[in-house]
């Protein structure tokens, strides 16, 4: 990862899951200062816009500097990501991706106004933005794509089967959570889940997920196409004829 706060990539990332991933080399994470490149004793990485305007651009010779001594020196895992509002929007299937590179992959971090443009047509391979917002650096949304894809990379969850239950795992949000204890101010744990029927808890735990996911983001039953037959009559089932009539779906 390429970046001229390396502190902050350093100090999140010896935290929690991925400090223990590191710690056990379930995880390889290199992160190399953008100011390597720079030529001048103030290690200068950014420069006034041509044209005129607001804020600092990241300049080009630094970062292909920067970048070219790393993959001279001991090569340099490819893709190369910029992180920019303009890319590719980073989502479970980007990630899915990504942790399925055998050979790795490599983050350079923008600031400031964003990087010259020639560092976007001819040093990285693609672009990932996290969502329409604006942050002052890509820092943080590189953190957002460095744990999203640890967390899909063999063993680095002490339970192989979370990532499959967790949100968008199957395009659909995670069904609800409950633990101790069963009844909390007179608010009950739906007695399903104490029921000890893991086929029941299954269907209750798809249907809630589905509800949940019909209610909040039907954008993401669209691009699955809509609901199954299966699903349907799961919500059929489950008694959310009035849920599955809200959405246009009639038993």
């Amino acid at each position: 990862m390429f970046t001229i706060f390396p502190e902050l990539i350093e100090g999140f990332s010896r935290g929690s899951l991925l400090g223990r991933a590191l710690a056990e080399q379930r995880l390889d994470l290199r992160v190399r200062d953008l100011r390597s490149g720079a030529g001048d004793p103030r290690r200068s990485v950014d420069d006034a816009p041509f044209g005129g305007g607001a804020g600092m651009v990241l300049m080009a010779e630094p970062l292909f500097a920067a970048v070219e001594a790393v993959e001279a020196e001991e090569g340099l895992p490819r893709p190369l990501f910029l992180l920019s509002p303009a890319g590719r929007r980073f989502d479970q299937a980007a990630a899915r991706e990504l942790a399925g590179l055998a050979g790795g992959f490599s983050l350079l971090c923008g600031r400031y106004e964003g990087v010259d443009q020639r560092v976007a047509d001819h040093l990285v391979d693609g672009e990932l933005s996290i969502g329409d917002v604006v942050l002052s650096g890509g820092e943080v949304a590189a953190l957002v794509v460095l744990e999203a894809v640890a967390r899909l990379v063999p063993g680095v969850l002490g339970n192989a089967q979370s990532p499959e239950d967790e949100s968008f795992a199957d395009g659909l949000l995670e069904y609800p959570q409950y633990t101790r204890p069963a009844v909390f101010r007179g608010w009950a744990v739906p007695e399903v889940l104490g029921s000890g029927d893991h086929g029941r808890v299954a269907r209750w735990r798809r249907a809630r997920a589905l509800v949940r996911t019909l209610e909040r983001r039907p954008d993401l039953i669209a691009a699955r196409g809509g609901l199954s037959d299966e699903e349907i009559g799961l919500l059929a089932e489950a008694g959310e004829l009035e849920v599955l009539a809200d959405h246009g779906y009639h038993v």
